[in-house]
């Protein structure tokens, strides 16, 4: 199985692909995960890509795998990626 791509490289991609300097490139990725991070509460879309979301989890009973004692989780809120059906579809191939 192939590794996956680094920031760097994916800097680098960019950057060659779109015939910018490397550093607006960098820029450009930085921006995005920050207003990514400060959006995610109203949801963050990336047309063709996906969407973050915040999710409430309800607690719930759960077990310490090593002693097999049953504990509580307490309830929170976690950051979802939901992941469109255009990317979906490319990555795993379209209905046929």
């Amino acid at each position: 199985m192939a590794k996956a791509m680094t920031k760097a490289q994916t800097v680098t991609h960019y950057a060659e692909k779109l015939a910018i300097p490397r550093k607006t490139a960098g820029a450009f990725l930085d921006e995005q995960a920050k207003l990514a991070a400060k959006e995610a509460k109203n949801g963050f879309t990336i047309p063709g890509l996906g969407k973050l979301v915040l999710v409430n989890r309800k607690a719930r009973m759960g077990r310490n795998p090593q002693t097999g004692e049953a504990i509580k989780i307490p309830a929170r809120r976690v950051v979802r990626f939901r992941v469109a059906k255009v990317m979906k579809d490319a990555v795993l191939g379209g209905k046929k």
